[in-house]
């Protein structure tokens, strides 16, 4: 069994737990134009003009988007991409 925070969690819980998927987030900025944001999620992810479009729409209104998601290894990769890219972009694990 392991312990996290206080809690006591079966090594089934823990486990899940560590399997969970991780998620990518691409933040609103003042830098990058919409139209260069919709290309890189295309080039990245190779999403249709469409997604790459609404995925853009919503981190223009409403700040943020979740663009991927996978194991932590290919979310930190896919992160490092986007900041290659000049796009502020996180990772967080999906709960």
């Amino acid at each position: 069994m392991a312990s996290l925070g206080g809690m006591i969690e079966t090594e089934e819980e823990f486990d899940l737990k560590v399997d969970s998927p991780w998620v990518v987030i691409v933040w609103n900025d003042p830098v990058n134009l919409m139209n260069y944001v919709t290309f890189v999620l295309q080039q990245l992810f190779g999403y249709s003009k469409e997604k790459a479009t609404t995925l853009m729409l919503q981190i223009h209104n409403e700040g943020k988007a979740v663009v991927s998601s996978g194991s932590k290894f290919e979310s930190e990769r896919n992160v490092n991409k986007l900041h290659a890219y000049g796009l502020w972009a996180t990772m967080q694990q999906d709960k």
